[in-house]
């Protein structure tokens, strides 16, 4: 009797410890914030490049073994840069993956929800307006319609979970105005590389947004969500002598003119889904 006692505090006692070190263990995706979800660097992320960190490989709802990408923008606390400048032969854009770009039209989520009082109709329509400045540039649909039946979780920084989710939120990198994490196969074979999942998140504690040619103290929604939509459709940061263009890697406030595409920005899109 007295050693199935012991017996069963030791199988207790070890639950009670197992269920200290899950409760213990840091959750890299998700959190409560005024916006909605909390992104945190993970510690395991590598920086690749400035606000370019891989996440390493995971397995989709799919099966298909992936990699992670979470690229920030951030506020431009540095000196003016000459309007448009750039040497020799800079090509201005990039891509996160060579050939690496959506294989299929898919819907997305977006949770309205901000501490800005932005209405749910401003939010919406500036988000289906960033998507268009993409897809108005190519043949294929990148991107599809809201999908209003599925709810918004945060984003995905250890696996993808099958939602394109678009939010308001809390991001730890200090100065990040936003964050879009790219899930997808980037290697490999051209013919097998793709993008299965995008989630974008807008830093709410830390900006106030708005319509900056109304007020050009808040920082720009549609500038900035027309920049993030291009890291959803596979396009990187170019270089840093191409300021005029929409996936330069700094924004500040009251900034309006990457709300649209430059040429650099269009020549890119056009070459990854030619």
């Amino acid at each position: 009797m007295k050693k199935s006692f012991i017996g069963l505090f030791s199988i207790l006692f070890l639950i009670g410890m197992f269920s200290i070190v899950i409760a213990d263990k840091p959750d890299f995706t998700t959190g409560v914030s005024k916006g909605g979800a909390e992104v945190i660097v993970p510690s395991y992320a590598i920086e690749l490049a400035p606000g370019l960190f891989s996440l390493g490989s995971s397995v989709d709802v799919n099966g298909e073994v992936v990699e992670g990408y979470m690229i920030v923008k951030r506020k431009d606390d540095v000196s003016p840069r000459e309007s448009g400048s750039h040497q020799g032969s800079t090509v201005c854009y990039a891509f996160l993956g060579k050939g690496t770009k959506w294989k299929t039209t898919e819907q997305y989520v977006l949770d309205t929800t901000n501490s800005d009082g932005l209405s749910a109709g401003f939010v919406t329509n500036s988000v289906e307006v960033s998507l268009n400045a993409w897809d108005d540039q190519v043949a294929f649909d990148v991107f599809g319609t809201r999908n209003t039946t599925l709810t918004v979780d945060g984003a995905d920084t250890l696996s993808p979970d099958g939602k394109n989710e678009v939010l308001f939120g809390s991001i730890s990198d200090p100065g990040a105005i936003a964050v879009t994490i790219v899930w997808g196969i980037f290697s490999g074979p051209l013919s097998n590389r793709k993008i299965v999942e995008f989630d974008a998140v807008y830093d709410d504690p830390d900006f106030v947004w708005g319509d900056a040619t109304i007020n050009p103290g808040v920082m720009d929604f549609l500038n900035i969500a027309t920049h993030e939509k291009g890291h959803a459709a596979g396009m990187a940061h170019p270089s840093d002598s191409c300021p005029e263009e929409t996936m330069f890697r700094f924004a500040n406030f009251g900034e309006t003119k990457k709300r649209t595409l430059n040429a650099g920005d269009i020549t890119g899109i056009k070459k990854l889904y030619g």
